[in-house]
């Protein structure tokens, strides 16, 4: 009855607003007691670093042997020399940090929850609620459709600052040029046509930029930033903020600080890529942990298939004694499970494997 009462008598609508009025996290907030007893923030010590990848020599033997080794041991890499000019990124975090830090009614001129109306993925906001004992992440985001460009919703997207648009565009101009690079290099790894998982992807593609803001948490050990989660696409490029950590990976059941440097991406394969691949390669688990004194940005693109597409495991990697691991399943339909399985905390790939 107490947490009933506690949310329905909490005024903020974002976790920005609510870090500034509260000294402690509500309830809704808080992790269950098996998963503080394991550790929210602490890390296992990495016996070897995350490899960092030189994206203009992907053509020689030794850089595409460290990329396959990150696949086979991380699911993600770190990603240098991949074409986004430094000044370019800068502005695109500058942008993304001085939305946030705008009033709450300049932000909600792109709010995802407008009363009336049905909750809408994009737009500002947090994810939906569903359930009364759903555990929120502590993080407000900016979802936003970048692909296909025709069916971008500019109402949701933030005319202030002025720069954003134009800024996101031409960012995610060069993703996309990032996404082909890193996903005809898989394709050569796994002994595929160049272009099979190129050509997966039809004009109607989908591709989302989520602008993700942490504030500062008051109980970092009692709360995440976002759970635990494996993305549902195909692959994803991170961008995060370079003076404050927070990101994690899940390797052999232990967490795992992911540190960057510099102008890096964060080059994760998601669960699409896991069944056509047929789990050669996975899509890693990975949460954010908060930080009781700063606040934290980071931009993820996320690049998936149309809805009509078939997802399976890719035909030339099997054979007698290579069977399917996963079964068939429309994008569309994966899409569904996908979020209502992101909700409970748990991975909607994991009901495919065969």
């Amino acid at each position: 009855m107490a947490a009933s009462a506690e949310r329905l008598t909490m005024v903020p609508k974002t976790v920005q607003e609510l870090a500034a009025a509260v000294e402690e996290p509500p309830s809704r907030y808080v992790r269950p007691e098996q998963d503080r007893q394991a550790g929210l923030v602490a890390a296992d010590e990495m016996q070897e670093p995350i490899p960092l990848v030189d994206l203009s020599r992907l053509t020689d033997a030794d850089e595409a042997d460290k990329l396959r080794a990150a696949l086979q041991t991380w699911g993600l890499f770190l990603a240098t020399n991949h074409g986004i000019e430094h000044a370019l990124m800068d502005a695109m975090m500058s942008a993304s940090r001085e939305f946030f830090r705008q009033p709450f009614e300049e932000k909600q001129k792109c709010s995802n929850s407008v009363e009336g109306k049905p909750f809408e993925v994009e737009g500002y906001g947090n994810d939906k609620e569903t359930t009364e004992d759903q555990i929120l992440d502590w993080n407000d985001r900016l979802h936003l459709r970048v692909e296909p460009e025709d069916e971008r919703n500019f109402a949701k997207w933030p005319s202030r600052p002025e720069s954003f648009r134009d800024v996101l565009h031409e960012y995610t101009s060069r993703t996309k040029r990032v996404r082909d690079l890193i996903l005809r290099s898989i394709a050569k790894l796994l002994e595929l046509d160049e272009d099979y998982f190129v050509n997966q992807i039809s004009d109607k593609a989908s591709g989302f930029a989520r602008f993700n803001y942490y504030p500062p948490c008051p109980r970092p050990d009692h709360v995440l930033g976002l759970k635990p989660h494996s993305d549902g696409g195909l692959i994803t490029l991170l961008f995060v903020d370079e003076e404050v950590g927070g990101l994690q990976v899940q390797r052999d059941g232990k967490w795992y600080n992911v540190l960057v440097k510099p102008h890096t991406l964060v080059i994760n394969l998601a669960d699409c890529m896991e069944i056509m691949n047929n789990g050669i390669f996975r899509s890693p688990v990975h949460r954010v942990v908060t930080n009781i004194q700063k606040e934290r940005l980071s931009l993820a693109v996320f690049y998936g298939v149309d809805g009509e597409t078939v997802l399976e495991p890719a035909p030339g990697l099997l054979d007698d004694k290579r069977p399917p691991r996963y079964r068939k399943i429309e994008f569309k339909d994966f899409v569904l499970g996908l979020f209502e399985h992101f909700r409970q905390g748990t991975r909607f790939i994991e009901t495919l494997k065969i």
